[in-house]
């Protein structure tokens, strides 16, 4: 189903109150979570693929152009969805045993979003400061600059960042929906599945309109790969069939583009005031490096 607009003021303190508890949760595992590995937290090169490292070095060299990048991706369609590694298999399979390690915990956790049920808010167990921001400032953004200028894919300035799970007996699949981004990463960390792929239809305008299936193109996850996609591109996930699938999500926000219109509710944004990344709007667009964040009130 998709959202539907609520009463501005009824919806900021609920979201208000999302962002205290998220904060309030985020104390207390800083205080009291035991890390099985704790290294993962703060990225490294040697967590890249090599191939990964390669096109961001291309990518800030002062020759490179969108042909010479798309020579290092997978493209499928029209769509301007690329694929290309990320993560060495080593990383993952670290990363999803410290995930594990918390889901095990009597840590408090909150919903990744308001579609999956099973997953893990990364700043919520401190995984923004020292590896998320530094992956989407030094490693993404030269890419994003490239694939996505016309959706501030050079000024991607904040991120809400998440893993989820799917798994036999819990969340299987996601129905179509397009996310709170201008460009999304999500990356396949494994486990051991089958099935499960990704599939995409057209943009978000065409959002109320019939969709046949004809329309969408699935695309296969391919564990430690990734694949870049404007957020609004309308997407889902098909149901896996055996195992797990953990896949980290990041999506990242232009403040540059969002504050002149809200790609949730298509409006110029009514802003309030909001901890953190909020959903990546500011008081200025002029500003290099916000000091306030807001979030929109109608979503």
């Amino acid at each position: 189903e998709w959202p539907q607009v609520v009463p501005g003021e009824a919806e900021v303190q609920r979201r208000k109150q999302l962002i205290h508890q998220s904060a309030e949760r985020k104390a207390i595992i800083a205080s009291r979570y035991k890390r099985k590995h704790p290294e993962v937290y703060v990225l490294q090169d040697s967590f890249l693929a090599p191939e990964f490292l390669e096109i961001v070095s291309y990518c800030t060299s002062p020759d490179a152009h969108l042909d010479g990048l798309l020579r290092y991706t997978e493209s499928f369609s029209d769509k301007r969805i690329y694929r290309l590694p990320v993560f060495t298999e080593e990383f993952c399979r670290a990363f999803v045993e410290e995930l594990e390690n918390f889901e095990q915990s009597d840590m408090p956790k909150g919903r990744p979003n308001s579609m999956n049920n099973y997953g893990v808010l990364l700043n919520e167990i401190g995984m923004d400061e020292n590896f998320i921001t530094p992956l989407r400032e030094k490693y993404l953004r030269p890419i994003t600059a490239l694939l996505y200028p016309d959706l501030g894919g050079a000024c991607l300035d904040s991120h809400k960042a998440f893993v989820v799970k799917y798994a036999l007996h819990e969340d299987l699949d996601l129905s179509s929906h397009y996310d709170n981004a201008e460009v999304t990463l999500n990356v396949s960390l494994g486990k051991d599945f089958t099935e499960g792929g990704l599939y995409f239809g057209d943009f978000r305008q065409v959002l109320g309109t019939f969709l046949t299936w004809s329309l969408y193109i699935e695309v296969e996850h391919v564990g430690t790969q990734g694949l870049l996609h404007r957020g609004g591109q309308i997407h889902g996930a098909l149901p896996i069939a055996s195992g797990e699938r953990w896949n980290l999500i990041v999506w990242m926000r232009a403040s540059a583009i969002r504050n002149r219109l809200c790609p949730m509710c298509n409006q110029k944004p009514e802003l309030v005031e909001a901890e953190g990344f909020g959903d990546g709007f500011t008081e200025s667009a002029e500003d290099d490096v916000p000091e306030t964040v807001d979030l929109c009130s109608l979503w």
